[in-house]
């Protein structure tokens, strides 16, 4: 009995003195409870990192953070340094070690023009991630706020309304392929043709969201109080929404890359070095005997990358909400 009540007693995060400390004989203090402190971060972060999964997810996905971005800072990379030497090209790992020794950069092999093909796809890997990152980035800000204007404002949701029925019935495909096709295709006329429209699919998923608890008691009483429509939509409304939101995000980050790997593979991608370039130049290689590498290696990084990015966010997500926290 004794151990149970210094157990519960330590629980609740309070001192000695706070717990039984004199107070004055006052209506007011009789009114307080003493409880746990809670902090809504501290427990998001408690139930994620209590999932050992998650550890490895979170260690892998900062592995491949490190290697798009740290490995490239400290090694030179010149796709076209041996494509004079017809002895360097389209070798497996293997070969690779015997004509150049051991090293890092030829554990995937070389490709057509004599380049490392691990260099090149952590080179790549930049890029492709960079894009999903910057593209994300905006989609999400300008979904989740005009999603959430939307969704409260009935006024704003008619006009909203008629604009998505003509944009949903775009296919974002055919549209993605026409803007890279007119405009130059670089890294910021992917960003530019990524995030003209697809915001709008954003918006509309919170707008579905908000008008589902836009009515609810407590938000009725913040009008009925004078609260504008941005306040309540800021401080009663997208917090709640926090764990649909990272969801959200943990679904649009990978789906970026994917984009970046299709618009490549059918021949309208950047001319730099990304791992949808890395595939659509290794595409033929993927039927020549001794030359797969060139083709898998790219492919394995990229769903890993994929797979790690979405899982690690859907699982942030479950521990964002706050049923999870009990």
């Amino acid at each position: 009995m004794k151990k149970n009540t210094e157990y519960n007693l330590s629980a609740t995060g309070l001192s000695n003195e706070e717990l039984f400390s004199m107070v004055d004989h006052n209506e007011l203090e009789s009114e307080k409870i003493t409880a746990p402190r809670y902090s809504y971060w501290r427990s998001v972060f408690r139930v994620f990192f209590n999932n050992r999964l998650n550890v490895f997810i979170l260690s892998l996905l900062g592995f491949v953070i490190l290697m798009a971005y740290v490995y490239p800072a400290i090694f030179d990379f010149d796709q076209y340094a041996n494509v004079l030497d017809p002895t360097t090209k389209h070798l497996t790992p293997t070969a690779a070690f015997e004509r150049f020794g051991f090293s890092i950069h030829w554990l995937f092999g070389a490709g057509k023009s004599g380049e490392p093909t691990f260099d090149a796809i952590w080179f790549g890997s930049r890029v492709s991630i960079s894009l999903a990152l910057v593209c994300a980035g905006i989609n999400m800000s300008v979904g989740v706020i005009v999603g959430a204007i939307w969704g409260f404002s009935k006024k704003v949701d008619a006009v909203m309304n008629e604009v998505m029925n003509i944009v949903g019935n775009i296919p974002g495909t055919l549209f993605l392929a026409v803007m890279v096709m007119i405009l130059k295709a670089n890294f910021w006329t992917l960003v530019f043709a990524l995030t003209i429209t697809n915001w709008i699919f954003i918006a509309y998923a919170i707008r579905t969201q908000v008008v589902i608890i836009r009515d609810r008691e407590y938000n009725l009483a913040s009008r009925c109080l004078g609260t504008s429509t941005f306040k309540i939509t800021m401080k009663n409304i997208l917090p709640f929404m926090t764990s649909y939101i990272v969801t959200l995000l943990a679904s649009e980050i990978p789906s970026y890359i994917n984009a970046e790997i299709f618009i490549s593979i059918i021949g309208l991608g950047i001319k730099d070095i990304t791992l949808g370039r890395l595939l659509y130049e290794a595409e033929n290689a993927m039927m020549v005997k001794g030359w797969g590498w060139e083709f898998w290696s790219p492919v394995f990084v990229a769903a890993i990358i994929s797979v790690v990015l979405y899982v690690a966010g859907q699982n942030l997500g479950d521990a964002s909400d706050p049923r999870t926290h009990m």
